[in-house]
């Protein structure tokens, strides 16, 4: 350790004898563990949120779809990204009940290829996954859509194709057919109650179409939202494709603003705090004159005699970082248990328990260093009020 870092350290370290000088440098201490676990605590469980919906809203929205009724090869530099590659069409269509109708997107798909990476295939309340067979005009609708319909398993819908008509006695009418409900799941997403599933050569019949003239290829990713490098390569092929941009993006833009601008709040937060250091340090400058006048007269340069008080700032930077980081984590790891004692009903997480907590370390290391960063900032102020002193009118005052 030099000469400046010790005597910062032996001056972090005291202060029974200079008690308001010790609170001030306490206090900007607690100020900034507070701000950091804060800060912790609040993007841990906005991570956990944005990947919540992630799982849920792009689990049910493709990820890319490709109109092309053929398989793609995907070079190997891509294919780490690309879980699977399945046969897939979708319409929207209007749905009527007895008791109400409503519009939704109706996914046709090869159920034996897709049910591995469905998660609607997952999350199955009534029903079986397997009994949209080919030719049966069964469906799977959402626990919502069911309430919001008034329909049960075993009852039938009337699907109404807008984009396919038929000739009758009364002209052009839309394409129209009876589905059965045979399968009800439950996603917890805000696309339950817009998506509807079917086998895909069901829904070809209902387009009036072959199933081989209008099919698709949905892309399962192992990343959504690393999409783009696929999308590029896929359009380079002269692929016309559709990404999950198209109908989620600005959902998803606004969640990642608001996580960024509560980052920033709270950033700002622990600026404050930071700052306080600047004070606590002022007021030691102040008091270790004649100190630094002595060190001075010994040969101690201005530029140790500055480190020595931006030392002193960063020890008092890294007390409250490691006070913040072990407070932080614990809020992370017992946020919920707490929710459960004072009664919370909060149910965002999996299987709807409590909230999501996803921790990432990479944010850890970035926010604590910024906080050590505000905290060099706020010292450098003291620091070089320290370095200008005139030893010899120190001494001469005392």
């Amino acid at each position: 350790m030099s000469v400046s870092a010790f005597i910062a350290y032996r001056y972090s370290q005291s202060g029974s004898r200079q008690s308001f000088i010790a609170f001030i440098n306490l206090f900007s201490i607690i100020g900034i563990g507070l701000g950091l676990a804060s800060l912790i605590l609040v993007l841990s469980v906005m991570n956990g949120l944005e990947g919540q919906l992630k799982k849920r809203v792009l689990g049910i929205v493709p990820h890319i779809v490709v109109n092309s009724s053929e398989k793609i090869n995907i070079p190997p530099h891509l294919s780490h990204n690309v879980i699977a590659q399945v046969d897939y069409l979708e319409r929207e269509v209007i749905v009527q009940s007895r008791n109400n109708l409503t519009g939704v997107f109706l996914q046709g798909t090869d159920i034996n290829t897709s049910k591995k990476h469905s998660i609607i295939a997952k999350n199955v309340l009534i029903g079986q996954w397997e009994s949209i067979s080919q030719g049966s005009f069964n469906v799977g609708i959402s626990q919502i859509l069911a309430n919001k319909l008034g329909v049960d398993i075993g009852q039938q819908l009337r699907l109404i194709s807008t984009s396919a008509s038929i000739n009758s006695p009364l002209g052009r009418l839309p394409s129209q057919r009876l589905a059965t409900i045979s399968m009800i799941y439950g996603v917890n997403s805000e696309m339950d109650d817009r998506t509807m599933i079917i086998h895909i050569e069901d829904l070809a019949r209902l387009s009036r179409k072959k199933s081989k003239d209008i099919l698709g290829q949905r892309f399962y990713l192992n990343d959504a939202f690393q999409y783009e490098e696929v999308n590029q390569f896929l359009i380079d092929l002269n692929y016309e494709t559709t990404t999950w941009r198209d109908r989620q993006g600005p959902f998803f833009d606004a969640v990642k603003m608001e996580k960024n601008m509560m980052a920033l709040m709270l950033l700002l937060i622990i600026a404050v705090a930071a700052f306080n250091v600047v004070s606590a340090l002022v007021m030691v400058v102040s008091e270790k004159k004649t100190d630094i006048a002595i060190l001075q007269t010994q040969g101690m340069g201005p530029n140790d005699v500055m480190w020595i008080f931006l030392f002193n700032g960063i020890f008092n930077g890294l007390k409250g970082v490691l006070a913040g980081l072990v407070f932080g984590l614990l809020a992370c790891f017992f946020i919920n248990d707490f929710l459960v004692l004072i009664g919370s009903n909060l149910a965002f997480g999996e299987n709807g328990q409590g909230l999501p907590i996803d921790i990432d370390f990479l944010q850890l290391v970035i926010i604590s260093l910024c906080s050590l960063f505000l905290c060099l900032l706020a010292s450098y102020y003291p620091a070089k009020k320290a370095q200008s002193f005139n030893p010899v009118a120190s001494l001469r005052t005392e």
